[in-house]
C-alpha cells in the first residue's frame, strides 16, 4: 500500500478533525481550542508535545532510531475576521470568525503526517511538527522564533505547505528562490486645522492634503523602484470627516506595499515618508507615517526546492508537479523561518472550482487532506532515511 493510500484509510478521522477546527475558528494568539486539539491528538499518537510557544503555538517532537538529524513541518492554526458565507453544516459557529484561508486544512494535513509518522514512519532522525498561530499578519512566526522555536527544536531544514484555489487537487506548485513577496500596512495621519465648511481660508484641510499624498504615492513605484523589480503599492482607504459642513483636523490613509526584496520595501517607507511629510508641510499641515513590515519575502532554498519537489512527484507523478510556478504578490510570515533556516514552501491544488482564499464562501477541499499529509510524511522519510551514513 502507497503512502497516499496509508493515509486514506484514515480520511475520514481527518476531515472530521478538519471540519471540527472549521467550526471552532479562533483568530491569532487566541487559538486556545485549536490547541488543545492539536496537543491532545499529538499526545494520543506517542509524540511528545511542547505548548505555549510563542504563545499558543505547539511543537511535536517525534525521535526515531540514532541519526542526529532533524526536520521541521510547519501548519499555521488562525482563522480570519469575516462573516462565513458558505452554509454548510460544519460552517462557523463564531460569528464574524472563519477559516477562510484553509488554515483549517493545514493544521489537520500536518496532523496527518504525524499520525502516520508516529505509527509507521520509516525514518531516523527527528521531526518537529510546528503548529503556528497568528500567521494572518499579527506575527506569530516571528513569535515562534523569539520564543526560541530553532534553539530549543534544532531543525536543520524546515517546510510549509498552503492551498491553492483553482490548481486542481492532486497537483503542486513551487519554484526555487523568491516566490511570495514581503508585505507591509502603512497608515498615514495628516493633522491639520479644523473649520466651517464655508470658510476653508479658517482651516489646514488634511482632506485635500490626504488627497495629494494618496496620489503622489503612486510615483514610487512607477519612479523610485527600478522596472525590474516588481513591487506593488496600494492605497486601500482614506477617511476624514463625518459631517458635509465641517472640514475635519485630520484625515488618514492606509494601505499595504509588497515587493521581493526587503532592500525595496525600505527603499518605499524612505520614499513614503519623504512624500507624505513634505506635501502634508506644503499645506501647512504635518503628517506622520507608521510603516509596518509584517512578512519578509519568502525565499526558497534551491535544495530544499529540489527534496519538496522529488517528494511531491514520487506521490503523484511530474505533470502534476509545476517546478518554477510564477511567483505571487501575496504574503506569508512563513517566510521568517526561511530566514532562519533553509526550507521549502509549496502550493497544493485546492479544485479548479474553489472559492479565493479570503473569501466568505471559501472551503478547504478534503480530499487534498491525504496529499498534503503524504507529501509531509514522504518529504521526512526520504530526507531522513534509515540506514543512512551519519
Amino acid at each position: 500500500m502507497n503512502i497516499v493510500d496509508a493515509i486514506r484509510a484514515y480520511q475520514d478521522d481527518l476531515i472530521a478533525i478538519r471540519r471540527d477546527i472549521h467550526a471552532h475558528p479562533e483568530l491569532g494568539f487566541e487559538e486556545h481550542r485549536t490547541s488543545d486539539l492539536v496537543a491532545a491528538k499529538l499526545a494520543e499518537w506517542g509524540i511528545e508535545v511542547h505548548r505555549e510557544v510563542g504563545g499558543t503555538g505547539v511543537v511535536g517532537v517525534l525521535r526515531r532510531g540514532n541519526g542526529a538529524a532533524s526536520i521541521g513541518l510547519r501548519a499555521d492554526m488562525d482563522a480570519l475576521p469575516i462573516v462565513e458565507a458558505t452554509g454548510l453544516p460544519y460552517a462557523s459557529t463564531k460569528p464574524g470568525i472563519m477559516h477562510a484561508c484553509g488554515h483549517d486544512g493545514h493544521t489537520t494535513m500536518l496532523l496527518g503526517a504525524a499520525r502516520h509518522l508516529a505509527a509507521a514512519g520509516t525514518f531516523d532522525g527527528t521531526v518537529n511538527f510546528i503548529f503556528q498561530p497568528a500567521e494572518e499578519g499579527l506575527g506569530g512566526a516571528s513569535a515562534m522564533l523569539d520564543a526560541g522555536l530553532f534553539e530549543r527544536f534544532p531543525c536543520a531544514q524546515v517546510f510549509g505547505m498552503h492551498n491553492r484555489p483553482g490548481l486542481e487537487v492532486g497537483a503542486f506548485a513551487i519554484k526555487p528562490g523568491a516566490m511570495m513577496a514581503g508585505g507591509a500596512f502603512f497608515d498615514i495621519t495628516i493633522s491639520g486645522r479644523g473649520a466651517h465648511g464655508a470658510r476653508p481660508e479658517d482651516s489646514v484641510d488634511p482632506v485635500l492634503a490626504a488627497a495629494s499624498i494618496a496620489t503622489a504615492l503612486q510615483s514610487i513605484v512607477a519612479r523610485n523602484v527600478k522596472p525590474g523589480d516588481p513591487a506593488v503599492l496600494s492605497v486601500t482607504g482614506l477617511q476624514a470627516g463625518s459631517a458635509y459642513n465641517v472640514i475635519p483636523e485630520t484625515a488618514t490613509i492606509r494601505g499595504t506595499a509588497r515587493s521581493f526584496r526587503r532592500e525595496t520595501m525600505q527603499l518605499i517607507e524612505d520614499n513614503m515618508v519623504r512624500l507624505a511629510t513634505q506635501i502634508a508641510a506644503g499645506f501647512g499641515a504635518r503628517a506622520t507615517v507608521d510603516f509596518r513590515f509584517l512578512f519578509a519575502p519568502l525565499v526558497n532554498d534551491p535544495a530544499a526546492t529540489d527534496q519538496m519537489v522529488e517528494a511531491a512527484v514520487s506521490l503523484v507523478g511530474e505533470a502534476k508537479v509545476d517546478r518554477n510556478s510564477k511567483p505571487v504578490m501575496g504574503s506569508e510570515d512563513f517566510s521568517f523561518m526561511l530566514e532562519a533556516r533553509p526550507g521549502a514552501y509549496i502550493n497544493l491544488g485546492n479544485g479548479e472550482a474553489s472559492a479565493p482564499v479570503h473569501n466568505d464562501r471559501y472551503d478547504f477541499n478534503d480530499e487534498a487532506l491525504p496529499l498534503g499529509a503524504a507529501l509531509y510524511a514522504t518529504l521526512v522519510e526520504r530526507t531522513l532515511p534509515r540506514g543512512a551514513a551519519r
